[in-house]
């Protein structure tokens, strides 16, 4: 007996005559309390539309920056269906349906609203359930309740994505702590989840960076690269004169940089500049770094100065803490979450290092990677991006000596650190010598900091900079 679908406990109705056959009447046996004949969930040619859901933080648009299909491909649940961008991270949609893709409602860098349709699919009823079930008599279940993952008595929230992302790695959705809405997981969360257990880096660095450090006699014809390297390159791009102007959209990043800096406009800002003699710590940081490769960890000089800011937060913790809008209290924040600006194809974004106070050094540059490796690839999440306390961008890497960074509200003081460059100097004998030497710009909320404070801490940072054996003292 070959069933399509069954309506009711007393009868049977064929949807398609070409599924019925001869049959005997009392071979059927059914009772009301359950039905044992096979179903599938949907019906075959239905046009489904999917709509953007909400991805949290109050977002209300974002853009659509590639497709993953195109009119006509096939999908399968929890497949890629397309990458958006919103002000604050970029999210990969997934399917929630087997079927066909039959109309995209929006083109490339088109602004997509929640709840509105994104894409149009055709329900392919063979593949519309991954394995058939007895049909019981219990209540329909709701698209909400299907995104939660019953645990023990416990709904946990999580997408699809996330649930399969989960499921690849053995992981038990019960054992992760939730940053989301709600305690909901994010991708981001099984990713750290991962890196504890494992001790890996995710996702993990190139393998160019984790090869074993070469003998001295092999490292000496470097030298000649690295000055190389240090010639800027004009960025080669095709000349086309349309002879009319172009007028874009500001979105994405580049939004939420408007927002961030018109409210920074209202900060009143004061300035504070000092050169840091670094070569003790160039030595220090030639010697850990092959320890570091070894271990998987591309060890640069940021870790450092983002340990040696911590410490000296420590002593002034008016510099990580926030005003209110009506400047009548003053928030001291508990955790160090430091950011580090970065520089991306997306445009400037600022992840922050969580815990600062509470990491070693190697740890803070194993995190440093993870966030590194995610920018590039424009997949840092919202929790990555946000709750930052402290800020230092390292201009330096481009070039510049000095700089006047502005304050990332709610924050109340950011660094702007120059290049590292070698000039002479002199000793406590009047004897000239080389010294690698980086310029410090601060910039501070002259509202709450005074600049004695901005100044004790900028000495203090750079004590421990210059003598980097003396944060041993003040480790934890």
């Amino acid at each position: 007996v070959c069933i399509h679908r069954v309506r009711s406990c007393s009868s049977i109705r064929f949807i398609k005559s070409k599924y019925v056959c001869v049959f005997d009447k009392s071979a059927l046996k059914f009772s009301r309390q359950q039905r044992l004949f096979r179903t599938s969930a949907v019906s075959c040619g239905q046009i489904v539309q999917f709509k953007l859901s909400d991805i949290g933080e109050g977002i209300t648009e974002v853009t659509v920056k590639e497709w993953y299909i195109k009119e006509g491909d096939s999908v399968s649940q929890f497949d890629s269906i397309c990458e958006v961008q919103s002000d604050k991270a970029s999210v990969t949609i997934t399917s929630r349906y087997d079927g066909i893709i039959r109309k995209l409602h929006y083109n490339l860098d088109e602004i997509a609203y929640v709840g509105k349709p994104l894409v149009d699919i055709e329900i392919d009823a063979s593949k519309g359930v991954t394995s058939e079930e007895d049909v019981v008599e219990t209540p329909p279940m709701s698209h909400e309740e299907h995104t939660h993952q019953e645990i023990k008595g416990h709904k946990t929230l999580a997408t699809p994505a996330v649930r399969r992302l989960a499921m690849e790695n053995n992981i038990k959705l019960s054992e992760v702590v939730g940053t989301g809405k709600d305690n909901r997981i994010l991708k981001e969360d099984i990713l750290n989840y991962l890196a504890k257990q494992t001790g890996a880096i995710l996702p993990p660095s190139p393998k160019a960076e984790i090869m074993p450090p070469l003998p001295k006699s092999e490292t000496v014809p470097a030298a000649p690269k690295d000055k190389a390297r240090k010639i800027p390159v004009p960025v080669s791009r095709p000349i086309a004169f349309s002879g009319k102007d172009k007028t874009e959209s500001v979105t994405g990043f580049q939004k939420a940089m408007v927002k961030t800096m018109s409210a920074a406009l209202k900060i009143p800002h004061f300035g504070y500049c000092d050169e840091i003699d670094l070569t003790q710590l160039v030595q220090l940081r030639e010697d850990l770094k092959p320890l570091a490769e070894i271990r998987g960890v591309k060890l640069s000089f940021m870790p450092f100065f983002i340990k040696a800011a911590s410490l000296g937060l420590l002593q002034y913790p008016i510099l990580n803490a926030s005003l209110d809008e009506s400047c009548q209290n003053v928030t001291y924040k508990a955790s160090h979450n430091i950011g580090v600006a970065m520089d991306t194809e997306q445009g400037l974004i600022v992840p922050n290092v969580k815990n600062v106070q509470v990491c070693s050094v190697f740890e803070i540059a194993s995190e440093l990677n993870r966030l590194q490796s995610l920018g590039s690839a424009g997949q840092l999440g919202t929790n990555d991006l946000t709750g930052g306390t402290f800020t230092l961008s390292n201009i330096g890497t481009i070039g510049g000596t000095y700089a006047k960074p502005v304050i990332l509200p709610p924050e109340v003081a950011i660094g702007a650190l120059g290049k590292i460059q070698v000039l002479p100097r002199f000793n406590g004998k009047g004897e000239v010598f080389q010294a690698q030497i980086m310029n410090v710009s601060w910039s501070a909320d002259h509202r709450i900091i005074d600049g004695a404070t901005m100044a004790r801490f900028s000495n203090l940072w750079k004590s421990y900079l210059e003598n980097p054996a003396s944060m041993l003292l003040d480790l934890k």
